[in-house]
């Protein structure tokens, strides 16, 4: 029986996405790279636990969950992340961004500025601009002033931002429209703390690097993993945790959190389609901005 594999989840480097594993190999995913790999028959889904630390129950987890963590360790794990506000004394510089999907689809949110645009490759954001940098708590209160007088939501579901992605503005300047505004609209804002430093309006554009521009529209996305089930396909384009799979059925997206939890092994017959549950992919509608 072949050995299997655990992943920790799809990761943006500066060569691209790759794929993590447990115990610190990493499998580099170039687009046109061919994507195959089976779960462990028998197997089940399990916990994959919290801040490094295994599942003390070995807890099973739904098929359809992205995040893998029984109940208790995500509570544990967002007790001690920066959303939860319980890292008020972290002494790093942050970043505010503002990040474009789609057509009238703009979120704002923080990051540590040590990991630079990481955190917008992850989210699959296609348009981003930054807008400060100072302590977290002076760039969360920027985070909040935005979401109450303009609007702006801190997150965006990722089947909205899949159904989005074949409708999306050929050219720059029209991705990079609306961020534009709305940053305009931002740093003018009264209230904007003293201890953030305003960014001007510096557009960087990630379609080119997704492999977006010119890929054929997604079709379908994979809903679960299943116990012996079966994912193969070749990689047209890679945008935050989905992989863009051209399989015999047309493309299909392969959200990589679901793959966390579950035993994978070597796919045995390479050429197959996805051999587990794949459900039609909503497309959305070209609409007018947000703004």
């Amino acid at each position: 029986m072949a050995q299997a594999w655990r992943c920790s989840g799809l990761r943006w480097s500066a060569d691209g996405p790759v794929l993590a594993w447990d115990g610190g190999r990493r499998s580099a995913l170039p687009r046109g790279k061919r994507v195959a790999f089976g779960v462990e028959e028998g197997g089940a889904r399990t916990c994959v636990g919290a801040r490094g630390h295994p599942c003390p129950l070995g807890a099973a987890v739904p098929g359809r969950s992205t995040g893998a963590r029984c109940e208790e360790c995500a509570r544990l794990d967002r007790a001690h992340s920066v959303a939860a506000d319980t890292l008020a004394d972290d002494p790093r510089p942050y970043r505010v961004y503002l990040a474009w999907f789609g057509p009238g689809m703009v979120k704002v949110g923080i990051t540590a500025a040590a990991r630079g645009p990481a955190r917008l490759l992850e989210q699959g954001a296609v348009c981003f601009s930054w807008l400060g940098t100072g302590p977290l708590m002076a760039a969360r209160r920027a985070e909040e002033l935005l979401r109450a007088a303009l609007g702006v939501p801190d997150r965006i579901p990722y089947a909205e931002k899949r159904a989005v992605r074949a409708v999306l503005p050929e050219g720059e300047a029209e991705r990079a429209a609306e961020i534009a505004g709305l940053h305009a609209r931002a740093v003018a804002l009264g209230g904007w703390p003293e201890s953030l430093g305003r960014e001007p309006f510096r557009p960087v554009d990630h379609v080119g690097v997704f492999g977006l521009a010119g890929a054929p529209a997604a079709v379908g996305e994979v809903g679960e993993l299943v116990a012996g089930g079966v994912v193969s396909g070749e990689l047209v384009a890679a945008a935050g945790p989905d992989l863009h799979l051209a399989t015999r059925s047309g493309v299909v997206v392969l959200d990589t959190r679901l793959l966390a939890g579950w035993g994978l092994v070597p796919a045995e017959g390479g050429e197959r389609g996805p051999g587990v549950p794949v459900r039609r992919l909503r497309r959305a509608e070209p609409q007018e901005g947000l703004f």
